[in-house]
């Protein structure tokens, strides 16, 4: 059995189990609005907005969560545990394809190959030179679900290697580097700013900026809630969106403000003139197709989506 779908198929099977919770959802009151994402710069809107008062101005109450792995963060949707969540395309389409009705109600960062903010990184002296030189090597990834694990399959079946032979494990940005250096795992993908800490040292190198395999530009992740809290709660859902692409807008314009929220968050550097992930400030059918695509051509997704199902009507795209 694939390894992505051996992973997968147990996270999604609990996110369908946990969605009869989400249906009591809509039926309660509603006052503060949970939300969760990763504490990296793909998925910092969630933590700018809060440290910079955005939420409050907009008049919304939103607890912020951190939470690095994206299966949890869907789970936590789906049981009702929050009602948003940041996490990759990926999971948020291969979910749908399951039955669990999560809806995509606002972008979160780009990815753009001019700027490249995610990639593979393997010691300085490794003998790793080339994406064949991986195969039977333990690469570890955030989460077995995100989109640095489909781009570094991507880019290692493009380029003469076989992702098949990996053996894929699961290790948060920031503990990546330790281990590398104490041999634990031959390579890792990781996203900035941890990317940006990891090479910096002189000991860790970066093999490839995985993410061009899939496309040169394309939305990396988005934010989520379920079908049934956007139906009961419009107003709230609209209200989020708003924001968010509010945040955008001032995150793109304000690189030093965003730098000293994420370093907190993060818990790792952000040095000036570091790479820096370029957020969406609109839902874009374009940006999110590279990713059903790829999903689809790896048998993951059973048959073809289009990147506007996933949206939600509540809000406006292109």
């Amino acid at each position: 059995m694939n390894r992505a779908k051996f992973v997968i198929e147990p996270i999604l099977t609990g996110l369908l189990a946990a969605a009869v919770g989400a249906a009591r959802v809509g039926a309660q009151a509603f006052g503060t609005l949970d939300a969760a994402g990763p504490p990296n710069d793909t998925g910092a809107l969630l933590f700018y907005a809060a440290d910079m008062g955005f939420y409050r101005k907009a008049g919304l109450d939103v607890k912020v969560t951190a939470l690095n792995n994206s299966g949890a963060i869907s789970s936590a949707i789906a049981s009702g545990a929050v009602q948003v969540g940041s996490f990759a395309v990926s999971v948020g389409a291969l979910a749908r394809e399951k039955g669990l009705p999560l809806v995509m109600i606002a972008p979160a960062g780009l990815y753009l190959s001019t700027a490249p903010t995610s990639g593979l990184i393997v010691l300085k002296d490794s003998p790793i030179r080339a994406a064949s030189d991986l195969n039977g090597k333990t690469i570890a990834t955030r989460d077995i679900s995100n989109m640095s694990y489909f781009g570094a399959k991507q880019w290692i079946d493009k380029n003469g290697g076989d992702s098949k032979t990996v053996r894929w494990i699961e290790i948060s940005d920031t503990s990546d580097a330790a281990a590398l250096k104490s041999k634990r795992i031959d390579a890792a993908t990781v996203s900035e700013p941890a990317l940006d800490d990891a090479v910096r040292g002189g000991e860790i190198r970066s093999l490839a900026p995985i993410f061009d395999a899939i496309s040169k530009r394309f939305l990396i992740s988005g934010y989520f809630t379920s079908e049934d809290f956007a139906t009961s709660h419009p107003d709230v859902v609209r209200r989020f969106a708003d924001i968010i692409a509010g945040t955008a807008h001032w995150a793109n314009g304000n690189r030093p403000a965003t730098a000293r929220i994420l370093e907190k968050y993060a818990q790792a550097p952000v040095l000036p003139g570091s790479t820096r992930v370029t957020y969406a400030e609109r839902l874009a059918a374009s940006d999110v197709q590279p990713v059903l695509d790829l999903l689809h051509n790896y048998g993951l997704l059973k048959t073809p989506m289009h990147a506007k199902d996933m949206f939600s009507p509540l809000v406006s795209s292109q």
